[in-house]
């Protein structure tokens, strides 16, 4: 990947995977390691049902488990921004991972059924609390000509640990004698392990603003000031923010769409007696567009407003959700998966990225935290919401759909400034 270039516009600098990764400092380095880490760790929310099945549970009780579990990172993600600031990334991701190991491995040694769900939400909780901060950090140790690459190496490493999560854990629980037991102390050994890495590679709080990245002209000045002015307001003043509000409803009606391919439409799949290979190659080509090709892809659309990436993505999210109206198959299956997959790569990594840029650095953390929250609460309402209209409209609930996303368009056309990122500096 690193071979292919993006010619930068100012300078005879080159923007890519490979140049990228050699001018950030090693703490960089850790937080995408521990990103893919901390996704490859996450057996606990694929396992949970089977896990508590396993115990004699009821389907009813191992189901809401799986809810106290989204629940409890939603919570955990909020939290975690109101504290990055105060912590600092070190601090959140050794307490994050390392009371997350204790209480995953301690799971499966629980008696009962309340204190087994009191673990659940602590460690969805806890297992969060890093993310803000480390996205703050990885976003202040970035040039602003490398946001959106750097974002797209991020997402890499979460799409990557998601994918072989299920196989490291499905061979845990087979080298374990088909018992939890490996699953879960794997698990709480890789949270640890991430906890010592960050210990010993990120800087402290006091040192991280010694670290940060040069930004710039105009934002350089406006970061500036804004780190004269006292570090007030959190979430409060983040609020006060419109054209940055709209952006989070946006991010969340583009969460909450993007959730039916997972949810309702496994449900119009099977109501429509297609068989389940086709929606089984349509998830798998999701995956495969998006880590073969969004790095590749990102050194283009680096250089791209904002607005015209994000806005594409809205809008090819909605392109491929109403295919699924026409009469479901193969073909209509696999061609809507395809065209907002596209969607995602090209403008995934400028959402991820705007929020670092959208606010003042002294409430960067608010932004990036509010943003994760957002998308953490749209993917636990999408499948609620699109279960409600599939089983009042059953097929007709695509259109539907898409008009979200299409609202969700108008929203970051208002919200997201217009003009060019900067390619070098």
């Amino acid at each position: 990947m690193s071979g292919v270039t993006q010619e930068a516009t100012d300078g005879d600098e080159k923007v890519t995977v490979g140049a990228t990764l050699r001018q950030a400092p090693l703490a960089a380095k850790t937080l995408l390691v521990g990103v893919f880490v901390n996704r490859l760790s996450g057996f606990l929310n694929i396992f949970l049902v089977l896990f508590l099945s396993s115990k004699g549970y009821s389907t009813g009780q191992a189901a809401f488990a799986l809810g106290v579990y989204g629940s409890g990172a939603i919570v955990g993600v909020f939290f975690g921004g109101a504290l990055a600031s105060r912590l600092g990334a070190r601090n959140a991701s050794v307490i994050s991972m390392a009371s997350a190991s204790v209480l995953m491995a301690s799971m499966i040694y629980l008696p009962s059924y309340g204190l087994i769900l009191v673990a659940v939400a602590l460690v969805s909780l806890v297992g969060q609390l890093y993310r803000p901060a480390s996205a703050t950090l990885l976003s202040d140790l970035t040039p602003a000509n490398r946001q959106v690459m750097i974002f797209a190496m991020y997402r890499f490493g979460i799409n990557l640990g998601a994918t072989i999560a299920p196989l490291l854990g499905f061979a845990l629980y087979n080298l374990g004698d088909r018992s939890y037991a490996l699953v879960f102390w794997c698990e709480g050994l890789i949270a640890l392990a991430y906890a010592a890495l960050a210990w010993r590679t990120l800087p402290p709080r006091s040192a991280q603003a010694a670290l940060t990245a040069p930004q710039a002209g105009e934002e350089a000045d406006e970061e500036a000031a804004a780190e004269d002015k006292p570090r007030r307001g959190g979430y409060a003043a983040m609020m006060r923010d419109r054209r940055y509000v709209l952006y989070l409803v946006a991010m969340l009606l583009y969460a909450m769409v993007y959730a039916q391919y997972l949810s309702t439409l496994p449900l119009d799949v099977e109501a429509r007696n297609v068989a389940v290979l086709w929606y089984t190659l349509a998830v798998s080509l999701n995956g495969f567009i998006v880590i073969c090709f969004e790095l590749l892809l990102t050194k283009v659309t680096q250089a791209w407003p904002h607005r015209l990436t994000i806005s594409l993505t809205l809008v090819l999210l909605s392109a491929g959700v109403a295919l699924y109206g026409l009469p479901l198959g193969p073909a209509v299956i696999l061609l809507g998966t395809l065209i907002w997959s596209l969607g995602e790569i090209i403008g995934g990594p400028a959402s991820m990225a705007y929020p670092g840029i959208a606010g003042p650095a002294h409430l960067k953390a608010h932004y990036i935290g509010g943003f994760q929250f957002t998308w953490s609460l749209g993917t636990a309402l999408g499948p609620v919401l699109g279960g409600w209209l599939f089983i009042q409209l059953e097929h007709l609930v695509w259109p539907v759909v898409a008009v979200g996303s299409l609202v969700a368009t108008m929203l970051v056309l208002a919200a997201v400034p217009g003009r060019a990122r900067p390619v070098a500096e």
